[in-house]
């Protein structure tokens, strides 16, 4: 191709040194970002004539104006900056992860005097032990609710040290044994959490052989209570771990990815393995990426998913061996603190594993490809109903939510090509409603979204939580803004039916939606993703205002030492299990303490 005199000089100046190089369209948009042991050779390979580029490739050349190079002192620095430019610019002809979660993980405080589990998405070098990621949410919460059942763990935030005057609920119905009144030494207490470790690192065999013997031991010295709770605990961890375990062979923790492909679709299936037990998986899905390789695709998730504050297995497993696996292992292992392993199985367990996540891609690319027609037949069918120029790429979702008019709260949630758009969403406290008015809520709302500077694309359809009133409020709204052109439909049901009624301005009549319906679907999809929102922070805030008042009601605790008293114990449950010796210690008064134990009992 013919490269302007601005663009051949650089090329014909590059650093022989590792680095990273960026290509620049027309805009100056970054196109590409990609790493190289030596920036001259590989840049100038781009533009060598007679190149077998891929039709991608060849495509990018075609866009290229400019470019910008980065030297790095090792191909390892190389490789950080790549994934960090990438997630930074999101350039469209790399190979995007289009997820910004940071995964939650199980840390558990080993070197703590009495450790409790906590939920965190950043790993730290703090001396802790971190399990995870547990990814779905799901994964985690049913993680919680076997050690809850199965290890008498405590789970309050207070500071246990043996002098609490009353234990909680949860020692009544022995999920904690309460070593915050002394009922249970350090020593006992750390037996426990050395089982609950053996659990969550699947050291399986230990564990139940341990609670067998203590089982055995306490039935021997005719503590029958005690021995059944024992055979409890052992029964639900056995049923957990025979429907969670995947395999007998190691305890090593490990990722597994698999690819596959359908048409021009791919899915990317990352399992996440731990001591033989399936803690959760990732799904990264690319509508139109036939002409990406195996091994650019797995590199790139590899990159930019543990480019992240996680921590990588001991072990990854992938489909397709990789060029550049012992970088890759390097930075790993630099992420992780210890060895981390790349390997691509060909055999044995490993490779089965590797198959594992392979049908688990095929059958996600199979989904996601049925849900995108469903989506493109639902937009089609929108347009068509609302009379729209074109079908919506954007949808809007507004509710309102409060309690008597208490409280009152708004949420905005985005649909955008086919799935919600999280880090667009937004949430509102009306400001200039006074009392249960959802219209004038909805009015003031719609006219804040869109009269505001803020650098939000506009929306192709509005889609309002109800019926001819709030529609009304809404459009008040946009008029208030000098926005009336904009599209804007309300969804709401008539009182006592099950159909989905479409109001639409200047229409008395609304449009029946058919049950069964693609945009039946997808509207009430919207609709319910906004209410979920809306009253999540409605929630919320009613909580803190209860939390609040609850406080406010105890004379000697003012707004400075309510703020005080909650940041050190975390929550009102904890200040209300707190000993005496430890509430005077935090600066109450006798008086006060027993104005504090009236209020919150």
């Amino acid at each position: 191709m013919d490269t302007s005199p601005v663009l051949q000089s650089k090329l014909d100046h590059l650093p022989p040194n590792p680095g990273v190089y960026l290509f620049k369209g027309q805009a100056g948009d970054y196109l590409y970002v990609g790493k190289a042991a030596s920036l001259a050779d590989r840049v100038r390979s781009y533009f060598q004539r007679g190149a077998d580029h891929s039709p991608k490739t060849m495509l990018l050349v075609n866009h290229i104006v400019d470019l910008e190079t980065i030297v790095t002192r090792s191909e390892l620095e190389a490789l950080i900056l790549e994934s960090n430019l990438i997630k930074r610019h999101r350039p469209r002809f790399n190979i995007v992860l289009r997820d910004d979660k940071q995964y939650p993980y199980l840390r558990l405080p080993v070197k703590e005097r009495f450790p409790r589990l906590s939920i965190v998405r950043r790993v730290q070098k703090d001396g802790a032990l971190y399990y995870g990621p547990y990814t779905p949410a799901g994964a985690l919460r049913e993680t919680l609710k076997v050690i809850k059942k199965a290890f008498p763990l405590a789970t309050c935030t207070i500071d246990i040290d043996g002098t609490a005057d009353r234990a909680c609920l949860e020692f009544e119905i022995k999920r904690c044994m309460a070593p915050c009144t002394g009922n249970q030494s350090q020593e006992e207490y750390h037996k426990i959490v050395s089982q609950v470790r053996q659990f969550l690192e699947g050291r399986d065999r230990e564990l139940l052989d341990e609670l067998r013997a203590a089982m055995e031991a306490a039935a021997d010295r005719e503590e029958f209570e005690e021995a059944s709770r024992v055979r409890d605990r052992l029964f639900k961890i056995e049923r957990t771990l025979e429907k969670q375990r995947i395999t007998q062979t190691t305890s090593t923790d490990q990722d597994v990815i698999g690819l596959a492909r359908q048409g021009t679709a791919v899915d990317l299936q990352l399992l996440f393995v731990r001591g033989g037990l399936l803690i959760g998986r990732k799904d990264f899905f690319w509508p139109q990426s036939a002409d990406v390789n195996d091994e650019d695709l797995v590199r790139s998730a590899i990159e930019q998913f543990y480019n992240k504050d996680g921590q990588p297995p001991k072990e990854l497993l992938i489909p397709t061996t990789l060029a550049d696996t012992e970088l890759i292992e390097q930075w790993l292992s630099d992420k992780r603190g210890a060895g981390v392993k790349v390997l691509a199985p060909e055999r044995g367990t490993k490779h089965q594993l590797v198959l594992l996540a392979e049908e688990n891609a095929a059958a996600a690319v199979a989904d996601h490809l049925r849900d995108e027609a469903l989506d493109r037949q639902a937009v089609e069918d929108l347009k068509r109903l609302l009379h729209l120029d074109k079908a919506p790429r954007r949808i809007e979702g507004f509710d309102i939510s409060n309690t008597m008019g208490n409280q009152s709260v708004a949420s905005m949630v985005v649909w955008e090509d086919g799935q919600m758009k999280k880090a667009d969403y937004r949430r509102f406290k009306i400001q200039t409603v006074i009392g249960a008015n959802d219209f004038a809520s909805m009015q003031e709302v719609v006219a804040r979204r869109y009269g505001a500077s803020e650098d939000l694309t506009r929306p192709d359809l509005i889609l309002i939580d109800g019926g001819l009133g709030q529609l009304a409020a809404a459009m008040e709204g946009l008029k208030q803004v000098d926005h009336r052109d904009q599209a804007i439909m309300g969804l709401a049901k008539a009182r006592g039916e099950k159909e989905e009624r479409i109001f639409l301005p200047g229409r008395k009549n609304p449009i029946l939606l058919r049950p069964n319906a693609p945009a039946t679907h997808l509207v009430q999809r919207i609709r319910d993703e906004a209410h979920r929102f809306a009253l999540g922070y409605h929630r919320k805030l009613r909580g803190k205002a209860l939390i609040t008042s609850k406080l406010d009601q105890i004379i000697g605790i003012g707004e400075i030492k309510r703020t005080t008293l909650l940041k050190q114990f975390g929550s009102v449950d904890a200040l209300a299990a707190a000993s005496d010796s430890t509430l005077t210690e935090a600066g109450l008064d006798a008086a006060t303490i027993a104005a504090l134990r009236k209020a919150l009992t």
